[in-house]
Formats: structure tokens, C-alpha cells, sequence
């Protein structure tokens, strides 16, 4: 078990309401890629108790029930443990959710979104719990699916990007100023495609020259039909449309900041430190460096500037960020390192912005600084002050290693969306067959 403590660091387990004893509420999945759905889940599901406990599936289990998670199971239960309405996470849990479970940690009831999870052979992982009224139920986070972020991720590979080679053969996107992408891209390993129905940076085991990618789509405009095929059949099976796996469109609220933002303003005495960047696919490596900036101050007030989407893709490339400014905001917002987040903060860290915010330090990780549009260093100004901190996270995971993670089992990975679609729509339809059967004729079961 990890213990984290709710709303603080390493706190202690917040008593009960005078009066009654505490609501202890159960929480399990595979928080594979873990987002600002899961992170909305894990919020509606602690408001409903005095205290969460989030049960993470071993690697292997995901494995045999679903496909190949993304993630690791170690960095899938650090992910978890920082979202900062989690107050102890539970390794190894197990798929099915049990009345045995919830005893052994002595919790109420559990929750879960409103779709479904199916075991490997399509029975409801709730079943058992919901038969004996210990199931509680949140709505789901429209917009956003760990299908969906990997379907975008597998867009980057998409050679349609692509209409121009420079010399090296390495494609050059028009419009684009970012040395970063064309550098990352060369980095590719090479080797020739055996066939390609649907035009890839990987297939088969191989990855594609990128030249010959973009000799293959000469133009956007040739690669737009199989480009808006692609995009359209992600996360789809034939003969149905299944409404939970399928990708619909994030539409951010205040009332939704209001609810991830703490509304919490700096306090006498703690120390104002600001880091900023696109925090794209909020991962792991984002966590580590959030935790080590948090341990520089006995009481800090960790401020996260997210660049525009415009900025972000700049200095990133064509295809980033992999979310919008929207989608990055909730996902920081939900870290329990971070006390406030400025959406759409200046790349350039200016004497303005420190002074509004009263800013005490400035940290940012190993990952290189690229200079302003003007060839200036974005962090000058911190550092003539000597606020300005380079901090060594200890971990070497970034959003380009996710995508090329994506990319390498992206035949894993589309197999697995169509898999768990399909099972999921013959359990729709064994649920719907039933309800259409005379209440004599049914069988109590699927």
C-alpha cells in the first residue's frame, strides 16, 4: 500500500465529520496513460467518501484482459499517487472487483464511471459488487480516452506531415520553424517498409526512411483521404459504434477548473516557485521533476506556466502538443505538487511575470531550452536574479519516448482498441437482447 494523504505530501488520514465514522470508497483500473478522465473519476469518487483507495492492475493482468498497457505497472501506481485526491494507492489489485476486496480494506462501496469493464471473457468486472448495492456510479469525462491519446499519438507518425525533403532525406513540414522535430525525426531508425496499407512510420518491425515516407505522399493533399480514413475508423470495429471507446470532443468549462483549481493563494512564509512548459501527455517524468521542485522548500507554492498550443508546437514540431492547452490545465491541475497553474503563460519568463506573482525561484529540468523566437534565452531574466534552478528529475521518460513507445507496438496497440470495442459492443447487445425478452423468458445473467 502507498499512502498519501490527502491534500498534503506524506499527510496523515483526514478524520471523519464529527459524529459519524469515516466513508472509506474504492476505486480500481489500469490507469494506463492516466489523463484528466481519471483524474475527474478519482475527484467525483473521494467527494463521495472521507477517503480513497485506488486499486492499480498488475501489467499482466491488463495484459490477459485488455492488451498491452502503455505503461509499466511501477509508473502507472506513482502516476496514481499523484493525483492529489488519492489518498492510498493499492498495488496489484485485482481485475474483477469483489465483495473481498472491499472488506479487506474496509471500504464502503466502490466507483466507477459510467461505461463498462469487461473481463477477457466479456463479463462486467462490477458485477459482484453491484449485486450486493455496494456500487456507486460517476459520469464519465467526455472528450478524452486513453484510445483516443493513442490514436492522436499515432497520427504523429502519419508521413502526411510531410511534403517537402530536404537534403539527408529528412522531411520538412511547411509552415514549420522547429529544428527540434526535423532533428527527432532523423533520429529514426531505418529500414524498408514490407507493405502499408495506411502510411507509417512503423510497420511490421521496421521503421520507414523518412524520406521514402515522404517520396511515397508527395502532397498533404494525397495523404488527406487516407489520413481522414484513419482518424475516422480509430477506436472503431466494424458492424457498431461503441459509445464510450469512441473519441468525442473535450469542451472545458470553469466550472470544470473550478473544480480540479485548489482556490488557494499563496501564504506567508511558503516559497513561490514557477516552472513552465507544455507538460504534454502529463507523465511520470513530469511527476518526478513536480516532486523534486516540491522538496526544495519546506512550504512551497509550486506555480506551473502552460505555453500556448501555438507556442508549444513552435518549438516541439507539427504534431504537438498531443493535448490542447485545455486538456494540459486539468491534467497539472490535478498533480498534488502543483498550487496553481497560468494558463497560456509567455515562453519567456520576463521580469513582469515574476514580479505579479512574487516568484522566489525558478526551476526547469534537463530537457534543453530552446531560445526565444528572437534567439534570446527564455530564462535570462531568472537568471541575472539568481532565482533560477536546473533540476535533474532522475527520470529520462518524455513525451517523445511515449509516442516512439506507440509507435513501435502501434499494431499492439490498434488490435487492442478493436478487441475491447468489440467486446464491449456484444455486451451492449446481450444487454439490450434481454431487455428486449419477456421477464419470464430471462436468465438473470449474460
Amino acid at each position: 500500500m502507498i499512502r498519501n494523504g490527502r491534500g498534503a505530501v506524506g499527510g496523515a488520514e483526514q478524520p471523519a465529520p464529527e459524529g459519524r465514522r469515516a466513508v472509506r470508497v474504492w476505486c480500481d483500473g489500469c490507469y494506463d496513460m492516466v489523463h484528466y478522465g481519471h483524474s475527474n473519476q478519482l475527484r467525483q469518487a473521494r467527494a463521495m467518501g472521507d477517503y480513497l483507495i485506488v486499486g492499480v492492475h498488475t501489467d499482466e493482468e491488463i495484459a490477459k484482459h485488455k492488451g498491452p498497457p502503455v505503461f509499466t505497472q511501477e509508473e502507472r501506481y506513482k502516476m496514481v499517487q499523484a493525483i492529489k485526491w488519492v489518498d492510498e494507492v493499492v498495488p496489484a489489485a485485482p481485475y474483477v472487483t469483489t465483495l473481498e476486496t472491499l472488506d479487506k480494506y474496509n471500504c464502503d462501496f466502490c466507483v466507477h464511471g459510467n461505461d463498462i469493464t469487461l473481463t477477457v471473457d466479456g463479463r462486467d468486472t462490477y458485477e459482484e459488487v453491484k449485486q450486493a448495492g455496494r456500487y456507486r456510479e460517476c459520469k464519465r469525462t467526455q472528450g478524452v480516452s486513453t484510445t483516443d491519446l493513442v490514436g492522436r499519438m499515432l497520427l504523429v507518425t502519419k508521413a502526411h506531415h510531410s511534403s517537402q525533403v530536404s537534403r539527408g532525406g529528412v522531411p520538412e513540414v511547411p509552415g514549420s520553424r522547429s529544428p527540434w522535430e526535423r532533428r527527432s525525426i532523423s533520429l529514426l531508425p531505418q529500414g524498408p517498409p514490407a507493405h502499408a496499407p495506411v502510411p507509417a512510420w512503423s510497420w511490421g518491425g521496421h521503421t520507414w526512411s523518412a524520406g521514402l515516407s515522404a517520396l511515397l505522399c508527395s502532397s498533404v493533399q494525397e495523404m488527406s483521404s487516407e489520413y481522414r480514413e484513419y482518424a475516422d475508423s480509430f477506436g472503431k470495429c466494424p458492424g457498431g459504434r461503441n459509445p464510450w471507446t469512441g473519441v468525442s470532443q473535450f469542451l472545458q468549462t470553469s466550472q470544470k477548473i473550478i473544480q480540479f483549481a485548489s482556490g488557494k493563494e499563496p501564504q506567508p512564509g511558503e516559497t513561490v516557485i514557477y516552472v513552465a512548459g507544455a507538460f504534454d501527455l502529463f507523465h511520470i517524468g513530469h511527476v518526478d521533476f513536480l516532486e523534486k521542485v516540491h522538496r526544495l522548500a519546506e512550504r512551497p507554492y509550486i506555480i506551473a506556466g502552460l505555453h500556448f498550443d501555438q507556442e508549444v508546437n513552435h518549438y516541439k514540431g507539427k504534431n504537438y502538443p498531443i493535448m490542447n492547452l485545455h486538456e494540459r490545465t486539468l491534467s497539472v491541475l490535478a498533480c498534488r505538487y502543483v498550487s496553481e497553474v497560468v494558463i497560456g503563460a509567455p515562453y519567456a519568463v520576463t521580469a513582469e511575470l515574476l514580479s505579479h506573482f512574487k516568484v522566489d525561484l525558478v526551476c526547469h529540468g534537463k530537457t534543453e531550452i530552446m531560445p526565444d523566437r528572437d534567439g534570446s534565452d527564455p530564462y535570462q531574466e531568472p537568471k541575472r536574479r539568481g532565482i533560477f534552478r536546473q533540476i535533474d528529475s532522475g527520470s529520462d521518460l518524455t513525451t517523445d519516448l511515449i509516442v516512439q513507445r506507440i509507435i513501435t507496438n502501434r499494431l499492439e496497440y490498434e488490435a487492442r482498441n478493436q478487441k475491447k470495442e468489440a467486446k464491449e459492443l456484444a455486451f451492449l447487445e446481450a444487454v439490450r437482447r434481454q431487455a428486449a425478452q419477456p421477464l419470464g423468458e430471462q436468465d438473470g445473467g449474460f
